[in-house]
């Protein structure tokens, strides 16, 4: 849903609010969003009304957290338009789970309300009315930096910070940690997307805290880590989790790259820690959770099979190694089964580019039938210009893959267990293996008919 309507969704809803005199306001990244000159992805609401008002007041509403003064408010007509979160101020009391407020108590204060947020540049609120154009009434946005600017509400500094490009948490930095936990890896993201630098009280506080986010859930972290890997600036993102101590506390399996030395002739940009960010850096914003999180951990193996020969640095079966600890990281984080899989392939076989030259036709046709193979060549393409920079294999790989029909990769098969059981055949685990070899005879090319698959298994398989 695009970014004009959900603007004009969260209007109507202050038009609503100020009509019954009630304060009411764009609040949090939106407001920062739209002061950096880039579209935001929400428009939330913030106001005095309470939300027994808020939910009279507006005909479809979901009360999904009014507890905490959080009510969503949709058109009246179902479908017709976007969901705007609608907040009451309030101040929140304590926490005792690094999570959420025990309680909250409201405040027709919009200045007590911004002190319990998180950063600076996030605590800002723009009237929507007064940065319009033309008539209060008609609200229709302009887009004028300075008028916009002269409609924010600023009781935190925020205005300054986002000049300054500067994360700084609100209060003490202590304080507004322990309250979410969370929010240090937030800190970190919004930095890295940004390009922005983390205050240093609020620096010194993440670090002294890192521990603390073992106390979140893990499908909370998961979700922030693949924000930073997805936004654009993954590399910066991963070099502040690594400067705050949250690496070691997240990732233990990434933070133990750093130091582990490779082969200069094969990667002379350094050591595993230095390709891994090298690899990050290109990562485009955008890209699948999926390939970010198997360029993350495609070389998580190599610290753990580190050999120093007598000819070379060796990581002897890294990939398998890899694969396995990147299953078990996925499990940790509870991705999802089908994003296991995929993770898990990529690590899996990121090295078998450099094979593919002499793979027998039907092993590169097995190759390319690889779920999502368009994310295996991303990866390697990623893992060569972190490295030496030459794409030898990868310009193969593509241009036979490119090249290949979907048939050929995928070719009816000749015979089925069917035809095995008519030639006389008991079915069983032998099966496996005999449609195995007819359809890699299949894919070499070297029989085309349901009979020459039958003389095959036959000569290969005699009864």
């Amino acid at each position: 849903m695009d970014t004009e309507r959900k603007y004009e969704a969260a209007l109507q809803i202050v038009k609503t609010l100020r009509a019954r005199d009630y304060e009411a306001y764009f609040a949090g990244g939106c407001v920062r969003d739209l002061l950096l000159g880039q579209e935001p992805d929400d428009f939330d609401v913030a106001t005095n009304a309470t939300p027994d008002v808020v939910l009279d007041l507006f005909p479809r509403t979901f009360a999904v957290g009014a507890h905490f003064g959080v009510v969503l408010v949709a058109p009246a007509a179902e479908g017709a338009g976007p969901v705007t979160e609608v907040a009451t101020f309030r101040s929140d009391l304590a926490y005792s789970d690094g999570r959420r407020p025990n309680a909250v108590r409201y405040t027709g204060n919009a200045r007590d309300d911004v002190q319990r947020r998180d950063f600076t540049i996030n605590g800002l609120l723009l009237d929507p009315l007064r940065a319009a154009c033309g008539d209060a009434a008609s609200g229709t946005w302009c887009g004028d930096p300075d008028r916009l600017r002269a409609a924010v509400l600023d009781y935190v500094g925020g205005l300054a910070d986002l000049d300054a490009g500067i994360i700084r948490a609100i209060g003490r930095p202590e304080l507004r940690f322990a309250e979410d936990h969370l929010r240090m890896l937030r800190g970190v993201r919004f930095a890295a997307r940004l390009g922005f630098e983390l205050e240093a009280a609020t620096l010194r506080a993440t670090r002294a805290l890192a521990a603390r986010i073992h106390d979140i859930s893990r499908e909370r972290v998961r979700d922030e880590l693949t924000r930073m890997l997805t936004e654009g600036q993954a590399r910066r993102a991963f070099e502040l989790l690594e400067a705050t101590g949250l690496l070691a506390e997240t990732l233990p399996e990434i933070a133990r790259m750093k130091g582990v030395e490779q082969p200069p002739q094969y990667h002379p940009e350094g050591d595993v820690w230095t390709h891994t960010l090298m690899l990050l850096e290109q990562l485009p914003a955008g890209s699948s959770s999926t390939l970010a999180w198997g360029a993350l951990l495609h070389d998580a193996g190599k610290p753990p099979t580190f050999r120093r020969g007598p000819d070379r640095i060796r990581f002897d079966g890294h990939a398998e190694i890899g694969a396995a600890m990147g299953a078990e990281i996925c499990r940790r984080f509870r991705f999802s089964n089908e994003e296991r899989r995929q993770i898990v392939a990529l690590i899996e076989n990121h090295m078998r580019f450099m094979d593919a030259e002499r793979m027998k036709a039907s092993t590169l046709k097995r190759f390319f039938r690889m779920e999502r193979f368009e994310e295996h060549l991303a990866l390697h393409r990623l893992d060569c210009l972190a490295a030496s920079g030459k794409l030898t294999h990868w310009e193969f790989v593509r241009e036979r893959y490119g090249a290949m029909a979907e048939e050929t990769k995928r070719p009816k098969p000749l015979i089925t267990g069917r035809e095995l059981m008519a030639a006389g055949y008991t079915p069983g685990a032998s099966f496996r293996e005999m449609l195995r070899a007819a359809e890699d005879a299949q894919l070499e090319g070297t029989i085309t008919t349901e009979d020459e698959a039958l003389q095959l298994i036959r000569a290969r398989f005699p009864l």
